[in-house]
């Protein structure tokens, strides 16, 4: 027997239409022939109502499903709008005239731990952290309008990555919606003006176009006005802004992935921001798509799955091998689905499988974006979750958590399989934190003179006449140091290394390494942490007005003993070798790192300035007759300005009543961390108020830019009185 091998395209429109065919013939035999178990009708008796999004409930990110929301704006009276817009604008423009890294999250329908606006519990909730590999993040579901989580947002965002939204609509539902999308000029034009008013709202910079349905070909004339029409408000409403089109319904009508573009799919590319060409494609056809496209070949965004379906190279583990080949014919990629690396449980566990794998990418493709670039800076490294949460150096919470919206400028690290490296180097969130969940932790041998440097990171910062101070947290062990190593080019193309060296010797310090460094200099103040034994905090300066800051390295090394002490007790000359050659442990773990210049101290404003209020207040009674309370804690600063704070810590105060027999004395009064916001908003759900309590205090801690936090006693709050509730 003769087998035909099919092209890709047939059969997923095969595959389509089998699935379109037996879907009502499965539920109606379903129905029919699998009765309910006694378990199953206790459960559906007992399910909680339906989703209604106008209720007061804990804030999450979900899609709309028909084109009536769209169309009615009922988002926007949604209970969780507001807890869904995102809070970090992007600093970049237009994108760069090059091959550019498109990366495109599908998992499992979206909206899983990242649904939770406010954070989850999930310490090994899925994550990308590799941010500075890509130009454009698209975050996919198969609902028709997928609205991307804040805390995708907010993390690209930090990044200088732009983040799109998906349109999409497939199967019998999507040719049902297309009807009513496309029925006249009139109505494609609503749907487009909805779509950019929805992007514009919750900050998220574009969509990706996705039709995945047959169309009768009287239809395409107001399918290109819906193309051309958001991309024009989009770009109208917020410059910089990107639509893209998927590879999937042709100017004729026909559902036919074309792997390529051409003059049947070129028509929607000619009137938006560029094409995501469906991943099945061979091996000729970046080339062919780059000379269709002319002058725009960048935007040409070559699909890759990463599940390695049908896809050039096999993707998986060999993503590079289609990588190799886009950049040699200089269009761009689309990463689809590099959730695979979680998915499938890559060994030996995610962190390292997740590192390994974009290490691959960054070979490949290289490095995309490049911080900092404006001061302030201020990263603790955080990855958006850990095992415990502390706020400067002070551990505030010991419960697992989740929140892509905590990241912090991700370091530049490199992963190295090479077991033979003194020094390993990793994002670590179950040693010890200064700021949120994570830390660099360093950690190896080392001989006595030699040390160890690694990429933190990539910059281009324009130095004035002010000096630039550096200040970094650090806990190690007593002999262990961590340095920063800077390094600066001219305009003139002069480039110069300087150490900042840590707490130590200056003697010893300049011996080992002037000769290593164009210049070295010592830390003008070193503070330990009372609250927090053992963490440091050290704090450098320097001035170099006209050069580029470009590369941030740490530099690890050990401290000297006395040596003459050492000599004069041993009677040894030859101590100085003995104690180079000999190797000893290392360990250090960094907590974060600030730069910036004298003029950036704005300080906080008092409480006064705020108003603070509560919303939807809910008194109940759990199971165990203890009284709970649910409530929306909004703020805003009371003249109308906008904060440039760009998340409040959370507290609560319980106050207690007067002690038993006691009068005029108040039991001691217990804060609790809540949580982090990124909006002036943040919903308490189902508060246990213990017995005794006579009011709750929620403070709001603004939290600089530069990593600074204001003192909770100065902080404004809202005070709820519980007598009487």
């Amino acid at each position: 027997m003769q087998f035909i091998q099919l092209p890709a395209s047939l059969k997923r429109q095969i595959l389509i239409s089998f699935k379109n065919l037996l879907k009502p013939i499965h539920n109606a035999f379903k129905n029919l022939f699998i009765p309910m178990s006694q378990e199953q009708l206790q459960a559906s008796s007992s399910s909680p109502p339906p989703f209604d999004p106008s209720q007061p409930s804990t804030p999450i990110s979900y899609p709309l499903k028909t084109l009536k929301e769209p169309e009615s704006r009922s988002y926007f009276s949604s209970f969780h709008y507001p807890f869904n817009v995102a809070s970090v604008p992007i600093q970049s423009g237009s994108l760069p005239s090059r091959p550019r890294m498109l990366v495109c999250h599908d998992m499992a329908g979206g909206y899983l731990d990242d649904k939770w606006v406010q954070g989850g519990t999930n310490e090994g909730a899925y994550a990308i952290w590799h941010w500075y590999l890509m130009d454009v993040f698209v975050y996919f579901s198969h609902s028709l309008v997928t609205l991307p989580p804040p805390c995708w947002t907010n993390a690209a965002h930090k990044h200088g990555v732009k983040v799109l939204g998906t349109f999409i609509t497939e199967w019998d539902e999507g040719r049902a919606i297309c009807n009513a999308l496309l029925s006249t000029k009139e109505s494609a034009q609503m749907y487009a003006e909805r779509l950019t008013e929805l992007a514009v709202a919750l900050g998220f910079d574009g969509w990706l176009i996705n039709m995945e349905v047959a169309l009768d070909k009287g239809q395409i004339p107001n399918l290109k006005e819906f193309v051309s029409h958001i991309t024009q408000t989009m770009h109208s409403s917020m410059p910089g802004s990107l639509v893209i089109w998927y590879d999937s319904v042709t100017i004729d009508g026909s559902l036919a992935w074309q792997d390529q573009l051409n003059d049947k799919n070129k028509p929607f590319f000619d009137i938006c921001d560029g094409i995501f060409i469906n991943y099945t494609w061979a091996e000729s056809y970046p080339k062919i798509s780059a000379d269709a496209a002319g002058d725009r070949k960048f935007d040409v965004y070559m699909g890759i799955d990463v599940f390695g379906r049908n896809t050039y190279g096999g993707g998986q583990w060999n993503t590079n091998v289609a990588l190799d080949l886009l950049k040699k014919e200089e269009v761009s990629a689309a990463i689809f689905a590099p959730g695979w690396v979680y998915e499938t449980k890559q060994p030996p566990d995610f962190q390292t499988a997740q590192n390994r794998w974009w290490s691959l990418i960054e070979k490949s493709w290289g490095i995309q974006q490049k911080y900092p670039r404006v001061l302030p800076f201020y990263s603790n490294f955080d990855q958006g979750h850990g095992y415990h949460f502390a706020i400067d150096a002070v551990q505030v919470s010991d419960t697992p958590w989740c929140n892509i919206s905590c990241q912090s400028f991700q370091p530049f690290l490199e992963f190295s399989e090479d077991a033979t490296n003194t020094i390993q180097v990793t994002v670590n969130s179950k040693e010890a934190s200064y700021s949120g969940g994570g830390n660099i932790t360093f950690k190896g041998t080392l001989q006595g003179n030699d040390y160890f440097r690694t990429r933190l990171f990539l910059g281009e910062i324009l130095l004035g006449n002010l000096p630039v101070h550096f200040t970094y947290s650090l806990k190690s062990d007593s002999s262990s140091l961590v340095g920063l190593s800077l390094e600066f080019s001219s305009t003139l193309n002069e480039r110069m290394s300087v150490l900042l060296a840590a707490q130590g010797s200056t003697l010893l310090t300049m011996n080992q390494f002037s000769s290593k460094f164009s210049k070295v200099i010592m830390p003008h103040r070193v503070v330990e942490i009372e609250a927090a034994p053992g963490w440091v905090i050290q704090e450098s300066s320097i001035a170099m007005n006209g050069y580029i800051l470009t590369e941030i390295h740490a530099v690890c090394y050990k401290s000297k003993p006395d040596f003459i002490d050492l000599k004069s007790n041993s009677g040894s000359d030859h101590l100085d070798n003995d104690l180079a050659r000999s190797p000893s442990n290392y360990y250090a773990v960094l907590g974060h790192l600030t730069v910036k210049t004298s003029d950036q101290n704005p300080g906080f404003l008092p409480s006064s300035s705020w108003l603070v209020e509560g919303q939807h207040i809910k008194w109940a009674s759990d199971l165990q007759g203890a009284k709970t309370l649910s409530a929306k804690i909004i703020w805003k600063l009371k003249d109308g300005n906008y904060s440039m704070s760009q998340n409040y810590n959370v507290y609560i105060e319980k106050i207690a009543n007067e002690e038993v027999g006691n009068p005029g004395t108040m039991l001691k009064r217990e804060q609790e961390y809540l949580g982090v916001a990124q909006v002036e908003a943040f919903y308490v759900s189902d508060f246990v108020v213990p017995s005794g309590t006579s009011s709750l205090k929620f403070i709001i801690q603004v939290c600089g830019t530069d990593g600074a936090i204001q003192k909770l006693d100065d902080s404004p709050y809202f005070q709820l009185d519980i007598e009487g509730q």
